[in-house]
């Protein structure tokens, strides 16, 4: 594939993500309301969602070790659209959460695959500067994701907002069958093995590289799922935005995340990996410290909580390329289980918020901001020790 086809291939499948969570959140409410169901129960929607997402990419990843990339991405790109086919016909909350599970258990295969895919073809550090061109294509759609959902609950119902997932889905599968040639160059025969995949498992939570870096990404994929997970309660029902202004606060916020992918790609040649991540944890440690001071100074509005949460958002713009790329980096032979194990920790985090922020959203920002916080004062003691001690020797 041409470089081009191969960012836009990674901006698709990666785009999965915010697609399928972004633009269903600000019909999350009015879902709620119409199934007569209570908050908790919608938070799950989301958090078994991504559970599933989690979980799954253990399978898909020796599954793609072993018969290649191109495969895994028809199946589990196929099950994707029928999947939110069935969360758009869902006839009640039970349903509508069995089919979620099943489309993030199919979105594991699309992610997953676009890791590994940077590391069939390219270094680690260039790998990252890829991965940036990808995540800037992710953030494009996160910005069309909350606007256009928050049209179409508003404008529709929250039924046209889910079938907009399904429409996306179709075109990713179809650009996959259509252009998309095989990357992995070797196929692992013995990927499948119980005992290999074990051996293969043990060898990368060994290496304190991926250590190092899965935390980064974890802890900074936690930031984001809180603001995510929290933001339609918050905006709409405390603050009392309405959907589409609830949209454009999620643009404004995506606006920020695709600044940080370019000023990671700024960075990387002049600072290399670490000392790019050492001043991205800056960027997240002020921003969520920000935002909890002026909280508990009473400062309750949108933009207390957004011009924080930008300098948050920068921050994770460098974050997830460099510990993406840097994670799988060290695993040329297992590109497929080490990018599994690396997004199953970070929905392994989403997952934990996602049931504390059900149990205690109380009706005030409280939850959300300081929710933020942990997470930026994580990946700042993350960014600045052990990225430090054990990321990938770039020359720097």
């Amino acid at each position: 594939m041409q470089p081009g086809l191969t960012v836009l291939m990674l901006s698709l499948l990666l785009g999965l993500q915010p697609i399928t969570t972004d633009l269903y959140l600000p019909a999350l409410p009015a879902l709620t309301a119409g199934f007569g169901a209570p908050m908790a129960q919608a938070q799950f929607t989301l958090s078994a969602l991504l559970l599933a997402f989690g979980l799954s990419q253990l399978v898909w990843g020796p599954l793609s070790d072993r018969f290649g990339r191109r495969p895994i991405l028809l199946v589990g790109m196929s099950a994707y659209v029928l999947a939110s086919l069935g969360s758009t016909l869902s006839g009640s909350m039970e349903m509508l959460i069995v089919w979620r599970t099943v489309q993030g258990a199919a979105m594991g295969a699309g992610v997953m695959c676009a890791r590994a895919i940077v590391r069939d073809l390219y270094s680690p550090l260039e790998g990252a500067r890829v991965m940036s061109k990808g995540l800037s294509g992710l953030g494009v759609l996160a910005c069309l994701s909350a606007p256009l959902g928050g049209a179409l609950s508003g404008w529709f119902s929250w039924r046209i907002a889910l079938l907009a997932v399904a429409i996306f889905g179709a075109i990713c599968l179809a650009v996959v069958a259509s252009k998309f040639k095989e990357t992995l160059a070797h196929k692992n025969l013995a990927a499948l093995q119980p005992a290999i995949v074990v051996r293969t498992w043990q060898m990368i939570l060994r290496n304190p590289t991926f250590l190092a870096f899965s935390l980064l990404s974890a802890a900074s994929y936690g930031g984001l799922f809180t603001l995510l997970a929290a933001s339609s309660f918050v905006f709409i029902q405390v603050l009392g935005l309405s959907t589409t202004m609830y949209g454009l606060v999620m643009f404004t916020n995506s606006l920020f995340y695709i600044a940080g992918t370019f000023l990671c790609r700024y960075w990387l040649p002049r600072l290399g990996v670490r000392r790019a991540v050492a001043l991205a944890g800056g960027l997240s440690l002020s921003g969520g410290t920000c935002m909890a001071t002026l909280a508990l100074a009473g400062w309750h509005n949108v933009w207390a909580i957004m011009l924080p949460q930008c300098l948050f958002m920068l921050g994770h713009g460098v974050h997830q390329p460099c510990s993406q790329s840097g994670a799988v980096g060290p695993f040329p032979q297992a590109a497929g289980a080490a990018s599994a194990l690396n997004g199953f920790f970070m929905m392994l985090a989403a997952f934990a918020m996602g049931g504390w922020l059900g149990a205690h959203l109380d009706g005030t920002v409280y939850p959300m901001v300081f929710g933020i916080w942990f997470w930026s004062a994580l990946i700042a003691l993350t960014a600045w020790t052990l990225v430090q001690k054990h990321g990938a020797n770039d020359g720097r």
